[in-house]
This record gives structure tokens, C-alpha cells and sequence, in this order.
């Protein structure tokens, strides 16, 4: 049993690696577009008009909006996880 538990433990490990390593690649364009921001000048910036500074603006939301969601799905599936292996190790303490 505790190998099993071990395997899954394993497991689970490395699908937490792979998804902060999504998560990270997202906080990088997060980062790159806030650079980009920042570059831009603050006195008459050409944006196509006012369209396209609220497309870019939506943009710029969507991407921060899917990193913060990201890092929520991120939390949410080691929670559940570590509630796994916690039952686990309850009902081998309790054999």
C-alpha cells in the first residue's frame, strides 16, 4: 500500500511540474506585454484610434486574467491531491 501511495505521490509530482511550467510560460507573456506597456510613450501614443486601444487594452486583461486563472487551477489541483494523500495516510495510521 505504500508503494502505491509513493507512486502517487510520484505522479502527482511531476503533473505539478508540468503545470507550473505552463503557468510559468504564461507569467512570461503576462511580464512581456506590462514591458511593452511600460514602453509605450505617455504623450500622444498612435493606437489606430480609440478602437484599437481598447482592443489592445482587452488584450492585455485576457492575457493577465488566464495567468491568474492558472495559477488558481494550480492551487485548486494540489489541494485536491494533497487531500488524496492525506485520506491515504489517515487510513494506514488507523490499520
Amino acid at each position: 500500500m505504500e508503494q502505491k501511495i509513493t507512486e502517487m505521490i510520484i505522479h502527482m509530482s511531476h503533473s505539478h511540474g508540468q503545470i507550473a511550467r505552463i503557468i510559468d510560460a504564461e507569467r512570461q507573456v503576462a511580464v512581456r506585454m506590462a514591458q511593452i506597456i511600460h514602453s509605450i510613450p505617455d504623450a500622444d501614443p498612435d493606437f489606430d484610434g480609440t478602437d484599437g486601444l481598447i482592443e489592445n487594452t482587452g488584450r492585455i486583461n485576457k492575457s493577465v486574467v488566464a495567468y491568474l486563472n492558472s495559477i488558481a487551477d494550480l492551487e485548486e489541483a494540489m489541494a485536491e491531491n494533497l487531500e488524496l494523500v492525506i485520506k491515504e495516510l489517515k487510513v494506514q495510521d488507523e490499520e
